[in-house]
């Protein structure tokens, strides 16, 4: 098929276009919003295409991938004419947790009959109103990046993009306290800075951004993977320290419950307790290699990347029928 969708997310399009497809990436002259294009930072195949909208007019489309409200009337100008979910068939990709009126958040797209929308979690599909709309679930998949876990350093990694914006969603507001049982390290996007804006040491809290093929090599070496998470969908981060065999410490909200099994790390509402998890795997290194292999293994076995193309194919398929 030829598959349209934009380059929105790029660790979760990594793995969708792992797939058997042509996918049809918008790029415009500026590579803003809605024309970034194939990515610069993550290893997509050759099956991802660039396109311009005016190539797109002229071009077949067998399945749109909505991501964001605006992408339907986007799509349908730049098809010329052809509305997704009329002429072409339509998913509306929901990669986020509600936000705002929860637990009565009304999505975009409820009450729709000529679209499905696609959540990537359990807890995302039971915390939207969805109204009449038909709705599926396809869990993540990730691109194995192999059991790199030394462990080495004595320090918890932090994957957050903005968390100094994000405050209460992403639990910056509980680094300080987490910092004392293990010291931080920071990946993310816009994360310098975050060690002042905290009252930290440069010790204690450290702020790296690094591209995303040094990235899991740099989070392998950390004791453990700490998730401060009160609010957001559950983060690929999370689902990649598993896969590196990283033992995990994230707070019990949203999705993580599921991701995470007993032996594989704690899961707490208390950050205290999660305090102590961290302190614990700093000290036992063994302890910390233990369950971080059974991380790894839960990982694979739920979030694998041949299960997760094959439930795409499956909702690709109903779709279209």
């Amino acid at each position: 098929m030829n598959i349209l969708l934009w380059h929105v997310h790029g660790s979760w399009t990594t793995a969708f276009v792992q797939g058997p497809h042509t996918y049809l990436v918008p790029v415009t002259p500026d590579r803003g919003p809605d024309g970034l294009g194939r990515a610069q930072t993550f290893t997509w195949p050759d099956s991802v295409r660039e396109v311009t909208p005016e190539q797109l007019r002229d071009t077949p489309v067998d399945l749109v991938v909505l991501q964001r409200p605006h992408e339907r009337d986007l799509a349908e100008r730049w098809l010329g004419g052809r509305r997704p979910g009329r002429d072409v068939p339509a998913v509306y990709l929901e990669h986020n947790a509600p936000d705002g009126d929860v637990p009565r958040t009304r999505h975009p797209y409820a009450d729709h009959d000529d679209l499905t929308i696609v959540h990537v979690t359990h807890f995302n599909r039971l915390f939207w109103d969805n109204g009449t709309t038909r709705t599926e679930v396809v869990e993540h998949g990730i691109v194995d990046p192999g059991h790199l876990y030394t462990g080495r350093l004595a320090r918890a990694a932090v994957v957050v993009n903005e968390p100094v914006r994000r405050g209460r969603h992403t639990g910056t507001d509980l680094l300080p306290a987490l910092s004392e049982a293990a010291p931080l390290d920071v990946f993310g996007m816009r994360t310098e800075g975050l060690a002042a804006h905290l009252g930290l040491s440069g010790e204690r809290c450290r702020s790296h951004e690094l591209p995303q093929r040094h990235l899991h090599a740099a989070m392998a070496e950390r004791r453990l993977y700490l998730h401060p998470i009160r609010w957001t969908s559950l983060g690929l981060s999370l689902l990649e320290a598993m896969h590196l065999g990283m033992p995990v410490v994230a707070l019990a909200t949203t999705e993580a419950v599921e991701a995470v099994p007993p032996g594989a790390g704690t899961l707490s509402t208390r950050p205290e307790v999660l305090a102590r998890a961290a302190r614990h795997y700093c000290h036992e290194p063994e302890a910390a290699a233990e369950d971080g292999a059974r991380a790894r293994q839960a990982a694979l076995e739920r979030y694998g990347l041949k299960r997760f193309l094959a439930d795409w194919e499956r909702v690709m398929t109903e779709v279209r029928s």
